[in-house]
Parts: C-alpha cells; structure tokens; sequence
C-alpha cells in the first residue's frame, strides 16, 4: 500500500454571538451550547468511569485513552485535568487524538479562553501546539507523565496506522447525521482492534446504527442518560479478541525482567534523546559517551538547520520528516530563543527547473501552514539578501545550537552522565554491562546503542549497512552589512542568520577522509556554496578579502543506511534470525509463526545522517515506546522502515549468507 499525505488544512470556524465555535464544513458545534465542559465531563469521563480507574492505578500504572475528533482539545484536556487530581504521582497518561482539520491557534486561544477554570492546563497545550502538521505529531507534557499523539488527518486514514492498546475510548466528532462518513463499520472495526481488553467506550450519540455497529465489532453496548437535553447515550466494554501482529521480526519484543534501567552509550543527539525519552517515564539511565563533553561529534555544530527534505508521494523518510520536525520544534521552545533556536524560517532555492518542478508539486501536497511557494521577490525580502530565485519556505523553521538541545535533554535527575569512557558491551544473564578495560561502569537490562556508524563495534551489529560521509562546517565572521539575512537559506548547501557574531556555512560532504581535522579545500567548497547561494551575501560577508586560512569550522561524519532511514528499535540475533525465517528465500509471501529471535533488550538509535535534529529525538520516543508497550508516535509501516530488523529481512529474502 502507498504512503500518502492528507492535505490537511485548518478547520473553518464560525463564531456564534455567545462566541462559541461551529464547524463551517460540517455546520455542527464543537460542544454542548449548554456546557461542553460539563458535557465532556459526564459523557467521556463518567461514560468510561475514568475518576475510579484513575484512583485505582498502581503507582507506576499507566492509562491509555483513544479519541476521534480532537477539536477544541476540551476532552483531553478535562481528561488531563482529572488525572493530576486522582492519579498517582509517577503514573502516566497517554491520549491519541484524531483530527481531520485542526483548529488554527488563534482559534484555539480564543475557544480555550471560554474555561479560565483549564487554564493551567489549556496554556501548556497553546505553548506547544507548533507545526501541527499532517500525520502523526507527538506533544509532552508533564515532564513526560501526559504524552498526546494526535493523529492528523481523516480517521480512516490515521487509526489504520496506529499500533496502540487502547483503555477507554472517546469516541466524538461531529454528529452522524452531520458526518456519516465517520461513523461507520470500518471506524468501529478499528477502534476493536485498538482495544485492551476490557478497554471501555462512551460516545454522545445513541443512534441505533452506532450502536449495532460497536455491538457488531465487539463491544457490549448499552445506552445510558446522555446529557443536558439529550435522553441517551452509549457506553459499553469491549469484550471481543485480537489477533497478534503479522510479522513476528517486527513484533514488540517482551521487556527483560529487572528494574527499569538502561544503559544509553553515545552522548550526541540520538543517545541524549533516548535517555530523555526514558528518563521521562520513570526509567534510571546510565549515558556514557566516549568523549570529555556531550555533542562532541555530529552533533557539536553551532548551528543545525531544521531541515525538511520531502517527497510529495507520502515515503516513509518523508512521513518520519515532518513528524519528526514537529517534535522537535516543540522540543526547542524550552531553549534560550536567539542564543539556543531562532525561528526565522527555511527557505529552499529553486535553484533549477528540476527543483522548482519538485517544489511545485511540495506546495500542491502540503498545508501551506508547513510550507509555500515564494517567487524571487518575496523570497529576498524575506531572506533580507539578494537571491537568485525564489523558492520554498518554511515558516516553522529555523536553526538550532545542537549541543544547547542535548545538554537539555541530558539534565533530567533519572540520567547519569559518563564521559570520557570508551566502552564495550557484555550481554549478561540479567541483561548488559558496560566496560571501560577490566572495569564495569555500569548495568541494566536495556542497552541502547547510539553511536552512528561505531554501532558496528558492538557484537550484534557489525553487519548492518552504513557509511559514514564526512562533513565540514565553515564559520564566518558576520558584517554590519550580513546581519540582514533574516532566515536560513538552502541549496546545495546552507547559511545561516547571525549567532554570536559568526555565520555557520555547509556543509561539505566528503567521501575518501577518515579523519576529522578542518581543511582548507572543504572551507572554499562551503564559499563556493555560499556563492551560488547569494553571491550578495558573500559580497556583504567580504568573502573576497577573507584569508582562507583563517577561517574556523568542525568536521565530523555523518551515518547514511542504503535507504537513508535511521536505524531505531530492537536487534535482532541475525545468525538466529536466518535460520528462524530461512523459508522466506524461497517464497518471502510467508509469514512464520516463529518468534523472533531478540537479542533481548539491545535496542538502536542510529544513522540519522544530515536529519538528526529532526528525525533523532521523536526516535527516542519510538524507543521508549518500544519498551513500555506505549502507542507508537509514528505509523506502524514507518515505523518498520525504521526498523533494524529490515536488514536482516532483506538478506534473507535475496538468499544472502549471514557472514
């Protein structure tokens, strides 16, 4: 099945004389003119018995609540506001929302501000709600104990994807007589798919045909006192099965027995935010990174580009893009802005007909929320420099200090730091150790590794497909007449706005040098860059009268797979895994029913080549739900792209030897 973007867009709000919203596509409210605070209250909340299950939850329990029709976010955020009251401290809440058309930030603002009593909860989801864009997008709340993946896009697009165990559901929207291509049999089939067992369910309506089709996929239904004037309304359990996923190589792996620790090793942007991820959830991590400070590598430069390259046909790289921009977007907005992020935006050359043609087609895929077309005389007031054409622009965008990000993400109080210590794996009986020569560092029974293309030293992992490509970074000294450009600017290369006095120019990609020392034939590369860039920016920079020699950078190595997808989730044993789907050689059809042979608790994040601001930290989220058995923050299918498993179902299938 292809991949596909909706081309989502804001919803359309009319505004009553009480100012209350109503959907303009499908002329319905968002709530109850009477109360929707007191309707989400008695509907979903009391509808699913959500103030006992809360009360009852063990001190590490978690709740896990499904939602059609985020809207407003009324009913997560009542929800949200119930479980701080009821919940234990270290419980965790889980919400995944759908959304067809998302309410526009100022439309949200001014529908939250009808329940001042919400507000300590309503501000935190205004402060985040950044480049919601198409697909799956990832909100942290809480310090990590309310997580909201809302789902972007039409409800039987989005729930097919989702790979999640739901407790309660909240099954909402607009009216079935106002959207009855919601309420149907596929919709009620997805919900009993997604069900826990004894997963509950309310809903407003009491129409019979809901309710024979819940009752049809499972649930027990039965109608109850609905609402204000309503005189019923549903509510049931559900009560049906489910089957195992289908291929067992990409199956959650159960978590080892013991405590819940970790060991991350890599201290760039994938190890500090896998550690974060965990950290977040409860989890005692270990990071040892082999150099004297975190973010020495890749991950050191002084100015990284949140950096969209996308495909209008919906691929997994690009579907894990504009999640992953999302993410972290959200994730920087707890940075110092100016020293640590700028959102001034992205801007992409069309710097041929190729590349216009290619953004032409961006522009017909995507909300123009994410990104829109630009012609040469609004590219360069906006850019602030002369350009040589217009483009593709990203309002969201902008550049961040790398090494600002994962010293943030590093400082939760469940995370050690080790540095300076070059270490090994030993797999244990309870799990896996850490040595640096003859002494162990430390142990868990979740190893983590993150280490780019160094991943291969570690037993395990040698075989997996990766290269290194070496990059250089130029840094120039701003002018009174540079400090104009106004946004990071894109073509073969980049530059960006004023940090510190310096510009950050790049960057080099460099096949044959294996070391990391800055040269002089990558420095004039980055100008010659620059130059086809704005050649009056490098006028306004004085490239010409630079010295060369003088000029400062940092070189390190990117880590590329043959697909350009990083390398996130369990490892499997390969030997093990060969002879354990050996059949797929000969008809890669089949699906065995033999579990996959885990190298249990050895888990990747790795090989995010130039995308790592954008793609490794919502990874760290796809890892820590990996192991808490948590809703995936991506589509189950991009998630097995990412998968480390693929390599070794690739090999299998073409006969390939194992060594």
């Amino acid at each position: 099945m292809p991949l596909s973007h909706p081309k989502a867009h804001s919803a359309q709000i009319d505004w009553d004389e009480n100012g209350q919203p109503t959907s303009r596509a499908y002329g319905d409210v968002y709530f109850s003119r009477a109360s929707g605070i007191d309707e989400t209250r008695h509907v979903f909340l009391d509808g699913n018995r959500l103030a006992q299950r809360l009360s009852e939850l063990p001190a590490d329990g978690r709740l896990c609540i499904g939602e059609t029709g985020f809207g407003t976010g009324l009913n997560f955020l009542c929800a949200w506001q119930q479980f701080e009251a009821l919940a234990p401290r270290e419980a965790r809440l889980q919400f995944v929302s759908t959304e067809k058309f998302p309410v526009a930030p100022d439309d949200l603002r001014r529908a939250l501000a009808l329940w001042p009593e919400l507000a300590p909860w309503s501000e935190q989801l205004l402060a985040q709600y950044v480049a919601v864009n198409p697909g799956f997008q990832r909100f942290v709340f809480a310090d990590g104990r309310v997580v909201l993946t809302l789902l972007v896009g039409d409800v039987l697009d989005t729930l097919p994807e989702l790979d999640a165990r739901i407790d309660a559901w909240f099954l909402d929207g607009f009216s079935p007589a106002k959207n009855p291509e919601m309420w149907t049999d596929a919709l009620f089939a997805q919900l009993a798919r997604l069900s826990a067992p004894n997963a509950t369910l309310a809903t407003f309506t009491s129409a019979g045909f809901v309710r024979r089709g819940l009752i049809a996929a499972g649930f027990a239904m039965q109608r109850v006192k609905g609402f204000g004037q309503k005189r019923e309304m549903l509510v049931g359990d559900f009560a049906g099965e489910n089957s195992a996923p289908a291929k067992p190589w990409y199956a959650r792996p159960a978590r080892p027995n013991g405590p819940r620790a970790a060991l991350v090793i890599g201290g760039g942007m994938a190890g500090c935010a896998s550690a974060a991820s965990l950290a977040a959830r409860g989890w005692q991590v270990t990071l040892i990174e082999r150099h004297a400070g975190l973010a020495e590598e890749a991950s050191g430069n002084p100015q990284g580009v949140l950096y969209l390259k996308l495909s209008a046909h919906g691929t997994a790289l690009s579907r894990l893009v504009v999640s992953g921009f999302g993410h972290t977007r959200r994730l920087i907005e707890r940075l110092q802005n100016g020293a640590d992020w700028s959102a001034c935006g992205v801007l992409q050359l069309g710097f041929d007909d190729a590349e216009a043609q290619r953004q032409a087609q961006l522009a017909e895929a995507f909300p123009d929320s994410l990104l829109r077309l630009l012609d040469h005389t609004e590219a360069e007031r906006i850019a602030g420099v002369g350009l040589p054409a217009g483009g593709l622009f990203f309002p969201e965008g902008g550049w961040v200090h790398p090494p600002a990000l994962c010293r943030h993400l590093a400082q939760h109080p469940n995370i050690r730091v080790l540095t300076g210590e070059e270490v090994r794996l030993q797999r244990e009986a309870d799990g896996w150790s850490a040595w640096s020569g003859k002494e162990k560092l430390a142990s868990a029974p979740i190893a983590i590794l993150a280490t780019a293309a160094e991943v291969r030293r570690f037993a395990g992992a040698e075989t997996l497909p990766m290269k290194r490509i070496r990059g250089q970074i130029t840094r120039v000294p701003a002018t009174a007449e540079s400090v104009a450009l106004s946004t990071v600017v894109c073509a073969e290369g980049y530059v960006a706005p004023l940090r510190h006095g310096e510009h950050t120019l790049g960057a080099s990609f460099e096949f044959k040098r294996n070391d990391t020392e800055p040269s002089l034939e990558e420095h004039l590369g980055n100008l010659d860059l620059l130059a086809e860039i704005s050649t009056d920016l490098s006028e306004r920079l004085h490239i010409a009268h630079l010295d060369p020699a003088t000029l400062q950078g940092r070189a390190a190595f990117r880590c590329t797979t043959p697909d350009y997808l990083p390398l996130v989730g369990p490892l499997a044993d390969r030997d093990a895994f060969a002879a354990a789907y050996a059949v797929l050689g000969k008809d890669a059809r089949q699906v065995p029913e033999t579990p996959c042979p885990w190298l249990n608790g050895l888990y990747l994040n790795s090989a995010h080549g130039s995308r790592g601001l954008v793609t490794a930290p919502l990874s760290g989220e796809l890892l820590a739900a990996w192991l808490d058995d948590e809703p995936l923050p991506l589509p189950r299918a991009v998630a097995e792209a990412c998968h480390p498993n693929r390599f070794f179902l690739r090999d299998v299938v073409r006969g390939q030897k194992t060594s």
